[in-house]
């Protein structure tokens, strides 16, 4: 079941939930949280004192990690990480390094086989560290608000257009933007009921802050959707939504992060839909047939001889 990133306790995605944390920790703590991420399955063998060891910090530093992350010990957390081995194991995952680094030695089957392993965990992932509680809040604000408004640069903007584009499909009042005087001049003029969510994978981006905190300030409802829920824009907004893409040096802020934000996105679209089936229905009717003149007719296929 999924579970809130900030109330960890033994169950799904531990590893997914501490890679999320790592930027917001203490060096020290950071050091503990590589050597687990660096290998799970050894790491649930290991004692309190071996980790503290293979770490090279101090057993206090190990049980401060652990309440850090949101674990009350080593033991809950030690039985975490060897219940999530265990599944890790029967859904078939061979241990192969995820998101690892293109080499220059791959060779374009290698490459393709890492690209699509990196992605599908990266929606898998999400899927499975989704607090689904938030996720329920969230669909209902959009589901009520008179207009939404979205946030988002570089990469994130081509996620914010694409559920900008799915909500006007069903009749809904949105609009995204990606330039930062737009969207903040469009954050002014919101209004208690209204809802703005921010994009942003690192959680850092200063233009969808702003845009965000000028949004909560005007009563709207706010939401940020970000890899790390300990980031800047999680404090610019009421509600958090997580996604769990591993970022590398030939796909930073725009592969497999996009994919788990357009996950995200399916949820919320989805979410929201179904609260409206026939207004739903109707739109979706609508708009496709104002679009189907727009398209070449297909041609009947000539019978083969």
């Amino acid at each position: 079941m999924a579970r809130s990133p900030e109330t960890a306790e033994p169950g799904a995605a531990t590893a997914v939930h501490i890679r999320a944390l790592l930027p917001s920790l203490q060096p020290s703590m950071r050091q503990v949280a590589e050597q687990i991420l660096a290998d799970t399955d050894a790491a649930a063998a290991l004692t309190v004192t071996e980790l503290a060891l293979a770490s090279g910090v101090s057993e206090a530093t190990v049980i401060r990690f652990c309440k850090a992350i949101g674990f009350s010990g080593y033991p809950p957390l030690r039985l975490a990480l060897a219940t999530e081995s265990g599944r890790n194991s029967r859904a078939g995952h061979d241990g192969r390094a995820i998101a690892t680094d293109i080499e220059p030695g791959d060779d374009l089957a290698r490459v393709v086989e890492k690209i699509t392993f990196a992605d599908a965990r990266a929606v898998e992932e999400t899927g499975a560290q989704m607090d689904l509680a938030v996720l329920e809040r969230v669909v209902e604000a959009l589901t009520r608000a008179q207009r939404v408004d979205l946030y988002g640069v570089g990469a994130s903007a081509f996620v914010a257009l694409d559920f900008q584009h799915k909500l006007l499909r069903i009749g809904r009042v949105a609009f995204a933007s990606s330039d930062t005087h737009v969207a903040l001049t469009s954050a002014a003029l919101l209004r208690p009921g209204d809802v703005a969510l921010g994009i942003s994978h690192t959680g850092t981006t200063t233009d969808t802050i702003d845009a965000l905190t000028e949004a909560r300030a005007r009563g709207a409802t706010t939401v940020a959707l970000t890899n790390f829920p300990r980031s800047p824009i999680a404090g610019a907004a009421e509600h958090v939504l997580t996604t769990a893409a591993r970022e590398t040096t030939f796909r930073s802020g725009a592969m497999a992060s996009r994919l788990a934000q357009l996950t995200v996105v399916d949820y919320l679209f989805v979410g929201v839909a179904q609260r409206s089936y026939g207004q739903t229905l109707a739109a979706l009717d609508a708009t496709r047939t104002a679009v189907g003149t727009r398209h070449v007719p297909r041609r009947a296929t000539p019978p083969r001889s």
